[in-house]
């Protein structure tokens, strides 16, 4: 590894402060490995640290820098359970499989939380998540949704919180009802994916940055290519998700990338953050297109909201972003922004994450629909256990159908941003 460079990531808040930045040399020449993984994201970190616990050489390839897509960028929220409510899984699959997607996304917050414990990983985690309604009629369903979980899932770190409760923890006047949650977490997204990278390099991961993939073939050896090198493995792994491009044709119909934006404000007074944020957990709202937000590690509101489905990001981030955090907090229209900046994410047709093999050593995970960090990190682990031979548990996430968008990748955006359009107006309604 060699010194810092800061210049290759995205100008944010998390790229400005990350800890421990190193650069990985480029892949130059041929070179061997028993699983060659391909992004270096949550998905592929993950996989490949967990490979590599399990005594397999492993190469990664990432075409920017470790954690430089959505990995590095997000609002950095650790959620329980999948992206579908639990009783709408149930009505989907069934009880008994149901169970076993809530148990996989407990392990998955957990698992999140013993990878920072284990290899030391400095990334301001922090504990709670809440989630806030601004109509009065999601009260009773969130209620049901608290006594559901508790009752059938064994699960009492969560709580249900009333009007004059959910005004008090967010300091906005805009919401009815919500939810406390306080086995979930919050962190820095960016060093916890160089965290990861750490880790996995120290494991003997030999990572590779700015070495793009541009192609693989099919094979019992496959061979992965770059500009500069290339890779003979026996497994593939493709982390790609929102980055994906037109490497795999058969996978990109069934995810489509959106692109989602965050600022951070200047540094706030502890009074002022316990205002906003009364425990300092996450806060998430209900609209179809969410805002999210938090507190950092140094008193800023990261706070994340809108999006859009083109190629091009809004030419003034800081305003576009401003918006809506002056809907939730008016009182901060004096409060200056420091950064701003986008990222792509994959979202699916049904919002769960879409696991598959596209041969017997090609293996998947992806469209993590905007709960990537615990669900990519569990995806690295279950991948890992899939190329080892064991893949129970890989198969109950493969196994849930995931449908390509109508009209592949061709004429799924006006599509999206059809019904993005209309879930919008009915926000605002």
């Amino acid at each position: 590894m060699s010194a810092p460079n800061r210049s290759s990531h995205v100008d944010s808040y998390y790229a400005a402060t990350a800890k421990q930045l190193q650069t990985y040399p480029r892949l130059e020449g041929e070179i061997e490995a028993d699983v060659c993984v391909i992004g270096g994201g949550y998905t592929g970190l993950s996989a490949a640290l967990h490979l590599a616990e399990r005594g397999y050489n492993v190469a990664l390839l990432e075409a920017e820098r470790v954690g430089w897509g959505a990995s590095g960028r997000n609002g950095g929220h650790v959620g329980v359970g999948q992206r579908l409510g639990q009783e709408t899984l149930e009505s989907k699959v069934g009880k008994e499989r149901a169970k076993a997607f809530w148990d996989i996304g407990v392990e998955a917050v957990q698992t999140v939380k013993d990878l920072i414990a284990k290899h030391d990983i400095d990334c301001d985690l922090k504990s709670g998540a809440l989630h806030v309604s601004h109509k009065a009629s999601h009260a009773q369903d969130y209620q049901a949704e608290v006594e559901h979980l508790q009752k059938h899932y064994n699960f009492d770190q969560i709580r249900y919180v009333d009007r004059d409760e959910v005004r008090q923890l967010v300091g906005s006047e805009n919401y009815h009802c919500g939810t406390l949650d306080t086995f979930s977490c919050h962190l820095h997204p960016l060093n916890y994916a160089l965290g990861l990278a750490r880790a996995a390099h120290q494991a003997g991961v030999k990572i590779y940055e700015q070495s793009r993939v541009t192609g693989y073939t099919s094979s019992a050896n496959p061979v992965v290519s770059t500009a500069e090198g290339s890779v003979k493995a026996k497994f593939v792994i493709l982390g790609c998700n929102g980055y994906l491009g037109n490497l795999e044709p058969r996978m990109a119909g069934k995810i489509m990338p959106i692109n989602n934006f965050v600022l951070a404000t200047e540094p706030l007074s502890d009074d002022l953050c316990r205002e906003l944020i009364r425990q300092d957990t996450s806060v998430a709202d209900a609209l179809f297109v969410i805002n999210y937000w938090k507190l950092s590690g140094d008193n800023r509101l990261i706070f994340g909201g809108g999006e859009n489905y083109s190629s091009r990001f809004p030419s003034d981030l800081k305003s576009f972003v401003r918006k809506y955090m002056l809907r939730v907090y008016p009182q901060l229209k004096n409060t200056a922004v420091d950064y701003a900046w986008g990222g792509t994410l994959a979202i699916t047709l049904n919002r769960m994450p879409h696991f598959g093999r596209l041969e017997d050593n090609v293996f998947y995970a992806q469209g993590y629909s905007g709960h990537g960090v615990p669900t990519a990190t569990m995806a690295g682990k279950l991948l890992a256990e899939a190329v080892a031979g064991t893949a129970e548990r890989f198969d109950v996430m493969a196994d849930y159908p995931t449908h390509t968008f109508p009209g592949g990748t061709l004429l799924r955006w006006p599509g999206l941003v059809a019904g993005m359009l209309y879930y919008s107006l009915r926000d605002k309604l």
